[in-house]
C-alpha cells in the first residue's frame, strides 16, 4: 500500500500532485522541483512515486527498496508530501494512467496535477492513453537542461505538432543528472563529494549501501 507522510491528515484534500520517476538516486534538483511545485501549486498533498517496472527504460534501475528508501531520506521531512510505492507494488509495467485513474477514486473531487520534466514532455505522446491522461490531470512542466522549450514542435509528431497543453513551473533550470550522480558513485566518490549533489542523507545512504559500485 501507498507509504503516507503528509503532516496535516484532517483538512480536505483539494489539489493533489504527482511526480513520478526512477529516483536512482533523487537529487537536489529533483528537491528544488518539489519544493517549488508544493508551493506554487499549491498542494494539499504531493505523490512521490519511484517508477515499478518501466517500460521506457533500457537499463535496469536499482532495487525498489534502495530507491524508495533514498526518497524518503530526499523529501520525508516536506509537510504534504507522501513517498507512495503503489507503482512499485503493482504487477507489470508503470503506467501513469493507471495511477491517475487509481487516485481520482482515493481523492474524489479533488484537482489532479501531473508534475514531469522538459524531457518526459518531448515523448508524452508516445505515452499509454496520454489523451486521458490530459483529461485526468492538469500536465505541469518543469523545465530542464538541453530540452526544446514549449514553443518547439515534439518531435515523432506527424498527426499534430501544436503544443501539448500545459502550465510552466518556475524552477531554475540544474545540471545536475542522475547519471552523472551513478557515474560518480561507481568512480568512488566520497560522501561529501555527492552531498553537493544530493541530500546529505541520500549521499550517506549510497555509501553505507555501496550503490553503484562497478562488481570487483
Amino acid at each position: 500500500m501507498p507509504s503516507a507522510r503528509s503532516n496535516d491528515r484532517t483538512a480536505p484534500v483539494q489539489r493533489v500532485g504527482l511526480f513520478g520517476g526512477a529516483f536512482d538516486p533523487p537529487h537536489r534538483a529533483h528537491r528544488l522541483l518539489v519544493e517549488s511545485a508544493l508551493d506554487v501549486l499549491q498542494l494539499d498533498r504531493l505523490h512521490i512515486l519511484p517508477t515499478g517496472r518501466a517500460w521506457h527504460k533500457a537499463r535496469a534501475l536499482s532495487s525498489a527498496e534502495h530507491r524508495l528508501a533514498m526518497c524518503a531520506l530526499a523529501f520525508g521531512d516536506l509537510g504534504r508530501v507522501c513517498v507512495d510505492r503503489r507503482e512499485i507494488d503493482r504487477p507489470g509495467d508503470s503506467y501513469t494512467i493507471d495511477t491517475l485513474d487509481e487516485l481520482a477514486r482515493q481523492y474524489p473531487g479533488a484537482e489532479l496535477f501531473l508534475v514531469i520534466g522538459e524531457d518526459q514532455l518531448a515523448a508524452f505522446r508516445t505515452w499509454k492513453r496520454w489523451p486521458d491522461v490530459l483529461d485526468s490531470a492538469q500536465l505541469v512542466v518543469a523545465g530542464r537542461p538541453g530540452f526544446p522549450s514549449a514553443a518547439t514542435p515534439l518531435s515523432g509528431d506527424t498527426s499534430d505538432d501544436s503544443p501539448v497543453p500545459h502550465l510552466r513551473l518556475p524552477v531554475p533550470l540544474s545540471p545536475i543528472s542522475s547519471t552523472t550522480l551513478r557515474s560518480m558513485a561507481s568512480s568512488g566518490a566520497a560522501p561529501q563529494e555527492l552531498a553537493a549533489l544530493v541530500p546529505e542523507a541520500v549521499a550517506g545512504y549510497i555509501s553505507t549501501h555501496s550503490l553503484y559500485r562497478q562488481p570487483s
